[in-house]
C-alpha cells in the first residue's frame, strides 16, 4: 500500500480510477472520502460504510451490473484498489477502495486432523448408541455408573467399552458423516463456481455427545461477489445434505421396525419431531408417531400438535419407533439443517433472509430470539442459540457488489428456503 499522504495518492490515482468507471457508467458525480487504506482491518472492514472511501463515483450504469463489477474490479486490482457498488436513492455509486482483498492460505492438515478426530469420535459415540442392543450387560455397567455419579468410572468405562467394539459403530459414521460432508461440500464447490474464497470444511469432535460431533463449518475468506452469489453458497449446503438425509432416514426407520411400546417407567431419551420427520414415518409406517395411549379430552390433531411443538406429554405406554443408527444419522441431518436455516445473521437461513429483504433483515433478530428463548423453557439448548445469535448473528455476510439482485428464480429458492426450515425445524430436539 502506497505511504503517500492521502491526498496526494488519492489525486495520482483518481484519474485513472475514473477512466475504468467510465467504460461501465455515465458518471454524474465524484467526491473524494477521508479514509486511509491502510487502517483498515480484514476483508476491509467487513465492507465498511459509504463514508470510508477513497473515491466515490455516482451516476448510471449502462453495462449489467455483474459485468460491470467484474470489469471494474479485475481492473482496479493492479492499482491497488477494491469496488464496492452500492445504491443512493436512484443513483449507481462506485466506492474505490484503496484495498485489495488476498485471501490467506489454510492449512489442510488442521482439516484433515479435525476430520480424522471427528471419524473416531462418531465411531465411539454409535458403538455406545448401539451397546443395549448388543451388549447389554456392559450396557447395564456404563449407565449404573452415570446413575450413582461416579465420572471417573464412567468415562473410563466409555471408552473401555467403545474402544472394545469400536467397529460396531460404522452405521453412525457412514450415514451422519454422509450428510455433514454432503451439507459442507455443498457450500465448498457452490462457492468456489462462484469464484468465492473458503476453507475446506472443519469438523468438531464431540465423543461424549448424542452424535460424536458438534457438526462442521466452512470459513469464507473473502466477501461473496453479490446476493445472488451468497445465496447460492447458502442454500447449497442445507439442500445438498437434505438430499443425502431423507434416504438415510427413510432407510434407517425402515430397517428399525417393528414399532415398540414406549416403556411406563421411561421420562426422557426421546427425540423431537419436525414436519418433516413426522411425515417420514407416516410414509414407513402409515402412523402419526408417537403414537400415545389416548388423546385424554382433546381431540387427536390437537393433543399431537401440542406434543409435536412443546413435547408434552411424554406418551409414556404408547407406540414408537426405536431409531437404529442408520435413522439415527438421518434424523441428526434433519435436526442440523433446521439449525442452520434459522434465519438469523450468519447461518444459512440468515444468508437467505438478507438477500431478500437487505440490512432490514437485523429488524427481525429480536424476535427470533424471543421466541428461542421461549422455547428454552422446554428446552434448554435453545437458550445457547439465543445467545449465540445476540452476540453472533445480528451482522450479515455483506457482498462487494449491493446493486445486482436476485433473478426471479432465486428469489424463489430464498424464500424456498424459509419454508423448507419451517419444515425441518424441531421445537423441541430431546427430551
Amino acid at each position: 500500500m502506497s505511504a503517500l499522504p492521502f491526498e496526494q495518492s488519492t489525486l495520482s490515482d483518481a484519474g485513472a480510477l475514473r477512466a475504468i468507471v467510465a467504460q461501465v457508467m455515465v458518471i454524474e458525480s465524484t467526491t473524494y472520502g477521508g479514509a486511509n487504506g491502510a487502517r483498515r482491518g480484514p476483508a476491509i472492514r467487513a465492507l465498511m460504510d459509504g463514508n470510508d472511501h477513497t473515491v466515490r463515483f455516482a451516476g448510471q450504469l449502462f453495462v449489467e451490473s455483474r459485468e460491470a463489477y467484474a470489469r471494474v474490479a479485475e481492473q482496479f486490482r493492479p492499482l491497488g484498489y477494491t469496488p464496492l457498488f452500492r445504491m443512493d436513492r436512484n443513483a449507481h455509486v462506485v466506492l474505490a477502495v484503496r484495498e485489495v482483498i488476498n485471501p490467506t492460505l489454510s492449512n489442510p492438515w488442521v482439516n484433515g486432523v479435525m476430520f480424522g478426530l471427528t471419524v473416531f469420535s462418531v465411531l465411539i459415540v454409535g458403538t455406545i448408541y448401539q451397546l443395549p442392543v448388543s451388549h447389554p450387560v456392559e450396557a447395564g455397567l456404563l449407565s449404573q455408573a452415570a446413575n450413582l455419579g461416579d465420572a471417573g468410572r464412567y468415562y473410563s468405562l466409555y471408552f473401555q467399552i467403545g474402544l472394545s467394539h469400536l467397529g460396531e459403530g460404522w452405521p453412525l459414521l457412514v450415514g451422519l458423516l454422509a450428510i455433514l460432508l454432503a451439507h459442507e461440500f455443498g457450500h465448498y464447490f457452490a462457492a468456489r463456481y462462484h469464484k468465492v474464497a473458503v476453507t475446506l470444511p472443519y469438523f468438531i469432535p464431540f465423543p461424549f455427545g448424542v452424535f460424536g460431533t458438534m457438526g462442521a463449518f466452512i470459513q469464507l475468506k473473502a466477501p461473496p461477489t453479490n446476493r445472488r452469489a451468497l445465496l447460492d453458497v447458502g442454500i447449497a449446503g442445507p439442500l445438498a445434505g437434505l438430499v443425502v438425509a431423507v434416504p438415510i432416514l427413510l432407510y434407517g426407520l425402515y430397517t428399525s421396525a417393528p414399532l415398540q411400546q414406549i416403556p411406563y417407567d421411561q421420562l426422557s431419551g426421546l427425540e423431537g419431531n419436525s414436519i418433516l420427520y413426522v411425515l417420514a414415518k407416516f410414509i414407513v409406517f402409515g402412523r402419526w408417531l408417537p403414537e400415545p395411549v389416548g388423546y385424554g379430552d382433546l381431540p387427536g390433531w390437537l393433543y399431537m400438535l401440542r406434543f409435536y411443538t412443546l413435547g408434552f406429554p411424554f406418551p409414556n405406554g404408547g407406540t414408537d419407533v426405536f431409531l437404529n443408527q442408520m435413522a439415527w444419522a438421518g434424523w441428526a441431518g434433519l435436526l442440523v439443517t433446521g439449525l442452520n436455516l434459522i434465519p438469523a445473521g450468519q447461518l444459512d437461513g440468515g444468508h437467505a433472509l438478507y438477500v431478500l429483504l437487505g440490512r432490514r433483515a437485523t429488524r427481525l433478530v429480536p424476535v427470533i430470539i424471543a421466541v428461542l428463548v421461549g422455547l428454552g423453557f422446554f428446552w434448554n439448548g435453545w437458550w445457547l442459540w439465543a445467545a449465540l445469535i445476540f452476540f453472533l448473528g445480528r451482522t450479515h455476510a455483506e457482498p462487494l457488489d449491493q446493486i445486482t439482485e436476485l433473478d426471479p428464480a432465486r428469489r424463489v429458492l430464498a424464500i424456498g428456503a424459509l419454508i423448507l426450515f419451517v419444515l425441518v425445524i424441531t421445537p423441541i430436539p430431546l427430551t
